[in-house]
């Protein structure tokens, strides 16, 4: 488990420049407006988002985990606190699929999630029985989170 910190960056080849420096650690992920470190030490999920905000804001917080069954005991729990989720989805969203959970803090958006592939899309699809279907249109964190 590692937490994940995905920040809105101005220029994505000078940021990767700079986290590649400061951490040590080759860029992991790399696609247009999009990369992502797998940092061992300390233990962190980097993503950078290029043109999605301002550069140098949060984008949004996250805990990447190994497992589905980490993802489901996490939305029992939250959702068990009181805390309004959106429920599990299997997505396709920043150029990997997972099976995530999301939840709006007072001041950011969490995602809660396991990486279980690659994809080639950044924005949100929603893999279900009945399909797929692009970034879903209501106000929920999980409709801004990657679209």
């Amino acid at each position: 488990m590692r937490l994940q910190l995905a920040l809105n960056v101005t220029d994505l080849d000078e940021s990767i420049n700079f986290y590649e420096k400061m951490f040590d650690t080759p860029v992991a992920k790399k696609k247009p407006g999009y990369a992502n470190f797998e940092i061992a030490n300390p233990p962190l999920k980097l993503v950078l988002f290029e043109g999605q905000g301002d550069g140098g804001t949060l984008n949004h917080l996250g805990v990447e985990v190994e497992e589905k069954s980490q993802v489901s005991d996490a939305e029992i729990r939250i959702s068990r606190s009181g805390l309004e989720t959106t429920g599990i989805d299997d997505t396709m969203c920043c150029y990997a699929e997972k099976t995530e959970t999301w939840v709006e803090g007072p001041d950011t958006k969490w995602e809660w999630y396991v990486k279980t592939g690659d994809a080639d899309v950044l924005e949100n699809v929603i893999v279900s029985s009945e399909g797929t279907s692009c970034c879903p249109t209501d106000d929920t964190p999980q409709a801004s989170a990657c679209c």
